[in-house]
């Protein structure tokens, strides 16, 4: 079950369920919060897991020509406001909720408790990169999402998912399948123009979690081991049997080093 937020310009579907510390999930690209159904079930045991759709995607409202990440920050922290949550949270954002997660702590930083950065990148797009996104977008526009089931299943996933979690993949191509082309379009040309976050990297302040599959042909572990290296303190978990939808994957392994994090960190604050 999902809550709908009615915010200014744009209604934002949420999952809302548990109670305690604020764990704020953020979908990757094109899906939506479903990808998090694992991480709902089992943390909302022991915290408050909010996973909203972002504008635009699943029973979310509210595209235009260009979805920023900036503004997708914004709209996360006008939704805690209007759940009514005010205690700074832990954001686990993947991928494009990576994206995300860096724009949240330059806008909101107070609002953090927290960072999980999973299978996502600090760098900006290449000039060459920002154009397929470009291209991704008018595209979408064009004939529809379907393209992006065929372009993006077999990068998504490690080879031992595609062979042994067949409904696993096929719930994926579902959830893409079903995805809004003009939020596609507006997100694709969002990411395109996203700022390199690698300069903050050494900046950031607040307990971090960084998670990557083994297999992630999108995020590689050396990449985000470098990247969390950079972060002062950083907890660096590589997870097993994975690719880039690590927490899809293998969710015991991801929400064990999640509950583990987190687990620390409520006994630190006592």
């Amino acid at each position: 079950m999902t809550k709908r937020i009615p915010l200014d310009d744009v209604t934002l579907a949420v999952a809302d369920r548990g109670a305690g510390r604020p764990l704020l999930l953020v979908h990757g690209f094109p899906l939506d919060h479903t990808m998090w159904r694992a991480q709902l079930e089992d943390l909302s045991s022991d915290y408050r897991v909010l996973a909203p759709d972002l504008r635009g995607f699943g029973r979310s409202t509210g595209t235009a020509a260009v979805t920023t990440m900036e503004q997708s920050a914004d709209d996360l922290a006008r939704l805690l406001d209007a759940l009514g949550v005010s205690e700074p949270v832990a954001l686990c954002g993947l991928s494009m909720g990576g994206y995300v997660a860096w724009e949240f702590w330059r806008r909101h930083r107070a609002r953090l408790a927290a960072l999980i950065l999973c299978d996502t990148r600090a760098a900006a797009d290449a000039p060459d990169a920002a154009q397929n996104r470009l291209r991704t977008a008018d595209r979408a526009l064009a004939e529809g999402v379907g393209f992006l089931a065929e372009t993006m299943l077999g990068r998504l996933f490690a080879p031992v998912t595609l062979e042994r979690q067949p409904l696993v993949v096929e719930a994926m191509r579902q959830v893409l399948l079903a995805a809004s082309p003009s939020a596609v379009a507006a997100a694709s040309r969002g990411m395109a123009q996203r700022p390199d976050s690698r300069p903050i990297l050494e900046a950031i302040a607040v307990p971090t979690l960084v998670i990557c599959g083994v297999q992630d042909a999108i995020s590689p572990v050396a990449e985000m081991r470098g990247m969390a290296s950079r972060i002062r303190g950083a907890r660096f978990v590589e997870i097993p049997d994975a690719g880039h939808m690590s927490p899809v994957e293998n969710p015991r392994a991801v929400n064990a080093a999640i509950r583990g994090f987190l687990a620390a960190l409520d006994t630190a604050r006592g």
